[in-house]
């Protein structure tokens, strides 16, 4: 599945969702703001729609008939990069972990406000490289760390620094995310997978190399006290 704009410019938007009165308000909603949107109502239908054409963003229920949206989220995942927000009811930090490792990159709950859902989706299409011009497709700049994602390259004060796989994916992930907070156990199931035997002391160990790396740059992995860590950008 390709990731790039279709029809006219128009961003594409795949809602999968059983409630068939939510999915038809968000489709409202988005198509009024611009976007072409699609539904699905389960999620065999959600992957077969997700294999013939190219979306922008998918909104993905939790609790579908047939797979449930953690599966299809994994079988996705196999297919594109494409943004991927949760719409659940569920609250529980074990049902949010699994979605992180599953792949969502963000979660909406139900009730919500569609002027806020579409300012969280907004505010991810500005940060996915796919929708910035040609140049930033490619890299990434905080302070003075840039990274480039076709090369996996590191540069930080415009030196190149070699960091191993996690560290790279760790520091990738921040970068994208700053200023939010993430705890050890979010970033262990994401980064490790959410059938990890070992402990969350391999997060911090990881974490304590990828600052001694960042020194001196603009960006600092900060621990917020029995929260998790956070990026904070200084420059």
């Amino acid at each position: 599945m390709r990731n790039e704009t279709e029809n006219g410019g128009k961003p594409k938007l795949l809602v999968v969702e059983d409630d068939l009165l939510l999915a038809e308000a968000v489709n409202d909603y988005f198509t009024g703001k611009g976007w072409q949107v699609r539904e699905a109502h389960d999620g065999e239908t959600a992957l077969e729609m997700a294999e013939r054409d190219s979306w922008q963003m998918v909104l993905l229920d939790v609790m579908l008939p047939g797979k449930d949206g953690f599966e299809v989220c994994r079988q996705l995942r196999e297919l594109s990069d494409v943004p991927v927000f949760f719409i659940t009811a569920r609250v529980m930090e074990e049902d949010e972990l699994r979605g992180y490792a599953s792949g969502a990159d963000d979660y909406v709950t139900k009730p919500f406000s569609l002027p806020v859902l579409y300012a969280k989706v907004m505010a991810m299409m500005g940060r996915m490289r796919g929708e910035l011009p040609m140049e930033s497709m490619e890299r990434l700049t905080r302070g003075g760390v840039e990274i480039n994602f076709r090369t996996r390259e590191v540069r930080i004060r415009g030196h190149v620094v070699q960091l191993p796989p996690k560290e790279y994916d760790l520091l990738h992930f921040f970068l994208e995310n700053p200023n939010r907070v993430f705890t050890r156990e979010q970033l262990l199931i994401r980064f490790w997978g959410y059938d990890f035997e070992g402990n969350e002391r391999v997060v911090d160990n990881h974490i304590k190399k990828l600052r001694k790396a960042l020194e001196g740059s603009g960006c600092r992995i900060r621990t917020e006290r029995k929260a998790g860590y956070r990026l904070e950008v200084s420059l």
